[in-house]
């Protein structure tokens, strides 16, 4: 059966419209794309602000809240972008953060970590590491419940979102009290039956994959990998924050992802998951309006604002 039959067919036809990405060529391009302009909402208030990154040179860190008085503490959301740990910038989620800001009542902050191949492993998830710390340090300044801290993202937003709550474990870091790792690319090795199968070139394939993974690894690619680059190494999942993820059934992630929810579930890890049938990878993203697409994003959000109310 030809990809486009096996689609959802509420989402076949902006699908069409979706443009090929072949990496490493289309990196340049790719980087020169332009998200959507999100239309904006009063209650919400975003600004820019610079921050320590792990190199010590300035990070631009993205911060959302509502935009009235800030009369209590509210909950915090770190959420990283994706675009395979070489592409994307936080303005491309700015309609998302502000939706999670309205339905949380939370602040979000978001980090433009730095990109590979020319900021190779470890730099991104070290770029994050700093924006948690930050993060937990200015919780007084920012009127924030260091309590109620959460990590997320989407792809490889995802991936690093699943790598930083290992970190953050390991180092005795800052408290994660829930995290959610989307889709998340978490597998260097790509090898799994979803990823063999997912290869049309309008959508993240396993050539795209593999040729992200070798730009984000770098000299590390054949060498021994690291679960901070990719979260499926990690030997134990014992001691993370209670998780959702969810992955449309047509995602190269398909199987690390269930592979990860399985893990954390026997780890003892309080883990919600949802898998969306005829549903390609950032399918609720690219095709925004769609029944499904709103259903899924609802889905998360709803279980942010769950985790924040524990």
């Amino acid at each position: 059966m030809a990809f486009i039959d096996r689609v959802l067919p509420e989402l076949r036809q902006e699908f069409l419209r979706l443009p090929e990405l072949r990496l490493p060529q289309d990196l340049a391009a790719g980087r020169q794309m332009t998200p959507p302009v999100a239309e904006r909402s009063d209650s919400v208030q975003i600004t820019n602000h610079h921050i320590p990154g792990a190199d010590q040179s300035e990070m631009l860190i993205k911060v959302y809240r509502p935009n009235s008085p800030d009369t209590k503490r509210r909950p915090a959301l770190l959420w990283i972008h994706g675009g395979g740990y070489v592409l994307g910038h936080p303005d491309a989620d700015d309609a998302l953060c502000e939706q999670f800001v309205q339905a949380a009542d939370c602040v979000v902050l978001s980090p433009d970590y730095r990109l590979a191949p020319e900021h190779p492993f470890p730099a991104a998830i070290e770029d994050c590491y700093a924006a948690l710390t930050w993060l937990a340090d200015a919780a007084d300044e920012w009127n924030i419940d260091a309590s109620r801290i959460a990590i997320g993202g989407a792809s490889a937003g995802g991936g690093l979102a699943a790598a930083l709550a290992l970190l953050a474990r390991d180092r005795s870091g800052p408290a994660i009290c829930f995290q959610m790792p989307l889709y998340p690319m978490i597998d260097e090795r790509n090898e799994t039956p979803s990823s063999c199968e997912i290869v049309h070139p309008s959508v993240w394939n396993r050539a795209n994959n593999a040729a992200a993974w070798r730009m984000y690894l770098g000299e590390l690619a054949d060498g021994e990998v690291s679960p901070y680059a990719a979260a499926s190494r990690a030997e134990s999942l014992t001691g993370l924050p209670p998780t959702y993820t969810c992955v449309g059934q047509l995602d190269p992630f398909r199987d690390e992802t269930l592979d990860y929810v399985r893990r954390l579930a026997q780890a003892g890890v309080d883990v919600e998951f949802q898998l969306y049938p005829g549903c390609y990878h950032a399918f609720e993203l690219a095709d925004p309006h769609q029944e499904t697409s709103v259903r899924a994003r609802q889905g998360y959000i709803q279980a942010l604002t769950r985790a924040f109310k524990v």
